[in-house]
């Protein structure tokens, strides 16, 4: 049996609790109680307790009453029910009032309390995994209610922006004027592109497997230093990278440069837009198998209300640029995929850092 099974024994007679941890102490870890307010008090300072056992002849509460009160508060524990007076009328009013799992007569024996142990310890178990994957089910549901009225809203948003400037261009005949609609256009296409990409992350993220590979944490961050190189210099920004990597990291190269992109991008896009000096830092540290990232920029800042919320599914917390609201959620699903950790520090309008710990698999 397994030791680290918790049950509690409600009994207001003294020698049946002591003769039953005696008897079960090697077998499970036992707390004992000889009235149904010291068990409440236990119940609170024990949340592992997985076995609740009561005698129903409680002299100031009935032990089904105690099972059926304390549901509300207590209601993972599995109940069970002894008494020396058993009926059918008892029975029913345990299954009914208590949903009491197992009803045993008193004196009881050893093979009946180890008997109900094992088979309350199965059920505790098969209904603690149910009420998980009910959890899992309800925030799935949620998030589809967030993805389908995003992907409505965000996705029709550039589409009439197209639209609109088509219909706009055609009353123009002056070639510049056609050109300022064209830019219009172009904005909608960029925004609509990098909408899909978020998408497309998101269902890496949540539906393939890792492809674990050596990665060379220089090279990976020369590459970044290309793909930011045009943009940072049009935008009159600082962008500098340090890579310390002395140990090999192997992880999965794709999930770390959608972090790592969304992140940068992020910190690029919101700067202030009268700094003179904007700055973005990337820092990345692997040393005994961990690596260790920071980014860091000068920009707005995220105000202390939204810091709570800026990883949740299709949150915004600024309107300086139009965002999808999936990017921060992509960077923390891809870290739990990995088994990572972020944190962040943000003051407004100084700046921002991000600092990721990711270990190598």
């Amino acid at each position: 049996m397994d030791k680290e099974i918790e049950v509690l024994y409600i009994d207001d007679e003294i020698n049946n609790l002591l003769s039953f941890k005696a008897n079960f102490r090697l077998s499970c870890i036992v707390h004992i109680a000889q009235s149904t307010v010291e068990a409440e008090e236990v119940l609170r300072l024990n949340p592992n307790i997985r076995i609740i056992f009561c005698d129903h002849m409680m002299p100031n509460e009935l032990g089904i009453n105690f099972l059926e009160r304390i549901k509300v508060d207590f209601p993972a524990p599995i109940r069970i029910l002894l008494t020396a007076y058993a009926n059918m009328e008892i029975l029913i009013d345990s299954i009914n009032k208590g949903n009491i799992y197992r009803f045993i007569r008193k004196p009881w024996e050893n093979e009946d309390i180890l008997s109900a142990i094992i088979e309350a310890n199965k059920f505790y178990l098969a209904t603690s995994l149910l009420e998980k994957k009910n959890q899992e089910l309800e925030q799935a549901y949620r998030e589809l209610d967030k993805f389908a009225y995003s992907v409505s809203h965000d996705l029709r948003d550039p589409l009439v922006g197209i639209s609109s400037a088509i219909s706009l261009a055609k009353e123009f005949d002056n070639l510049e004027e056609i050109y300022d609609i064209l830019d219009l256009m172009n904005n909608s296409v960029l925004k609509l592109d990098a909408y899909i990409d978020s998408l497309k992350d998101y269902y890496l993220l949540r539906r393939g497997e890792l492809k674990l590979e050596e990665i060379d944490l220089k090279l990976l961050a020369t590459n970044i230093e290309n793909y930011y190189k045009i943009y940072t210099s049009t935008n009159v920004l600082d962008f500098q990278i340090s890579v310390h990597q002395n140990s090999k990291f192997k992880c999965d190269k794709a999930v770390i440069e959608l972090i790592l992109h969304n992140l940068i991008s992020n910190s690029i896009k919101y700067q202030q837009k009268n700094e003179p000096n904007k700055k973005v830092i990337l820092d990345i540290n692997v040393e005994n198998g961990l690596c260790k990232i920071v980014i860091k920029d000068n920009g707005i800042g995220i105000p202390d209300e939204h810091k709570q919320n800026v990883f949740k599914l299709f949150f915004r917390a600024t309107s300086q640029m139009q965002g999808s609201g999936l990017g921060l959620y992509n960077v923390k699903n891809a870290l739990v995929k990995l088994n990572g950790d972020i944190k962040l520090e943000s003051i407004l309008n100084v700046g921002t850092t991000f600092t990721i710990t990711i270990p190598s698999k």
